[in-house]
């Protein structure tokens, strides 16, 4: 029993030393319009750390969204939301092919990866995301464009359900980039 406790907590521990620590930043985003839709590029900035690596060869699924909100400019009163969408991708480690498999959640797509590093590359770069189509906005308003990067643990191995159920340490979420959107 005593060696089960040791374990729980030495794993705990572990998993949970400042899992996210680092850099999770928008570095740059700017729209394209493409045939009356407004297309997202952008460019994010993920931590890096060995607790993340050592949580995805043990079954843990992170979760990376990209959040785009436009609202358009009010002067006396709260802007209102014209498109709110997010793109979800899951970031997994498939032991067996020794391979990380990113996969749209949406969509169900999967890019499959030899390097972690290879794999966050690939969730760093947003090209030509449809955010938007012309029609929602209404001629001589002022729209503003707001993106954010989150991660969060997405699915754990059983073994670790029930050890790591109250952690928030696998949660977190970037500053707004805004700026003014294009008309």
């Amino acid at each position: 029993m005593a060696a089960a406790t040791a374990l729980s907590v030495a794993l705990t521990g572990r998993i949970r030393a400042d899992a996210l620590d680092g850099v999770l930043q928008v570095v740059s985003a700017y729209v394209e319009v493409d045939q009356s839709v407004y297309q997202l590029h952008a460019r994010i900035e993920y931590p890096m750390t060995p607790e993340i690596e050592d949580a995805l060869r043990d079954g843990v699924t992170l979760s990376f969204e990209l959040e785009a909100r436009v609202t358009r400019d009010r002067r006396f009163w709260f802007d209102p939301i014209v498109a709110d969408v997010t793109l979800r991708r899951d970031l997994t480690y498939h032991s067996i092919s020794d391979r990380y498999v990113v996969r749209d959640v949406l969509s169900g797509e999967q890019q499959s990866f030899s390097r972690l590093d290879d794999a966050l590359a690939f969730l760093s770069t947003v090209d030509g995301w449809p955010v938007l189509v012309a029609s929602e906005l209404v001629q001589g308003e002022q729209y503003h464009i707001s993106v954010r990067a989150g991660i969060r643990r997405g699915r754990l191995a059983a073994s670790l359900r029930a050890l790591l159920f109250w952690t928030s340490d696998w949660d977190r979420v970037s500053g707004w980039y805004i700026w003014a959107l294009p008309s």
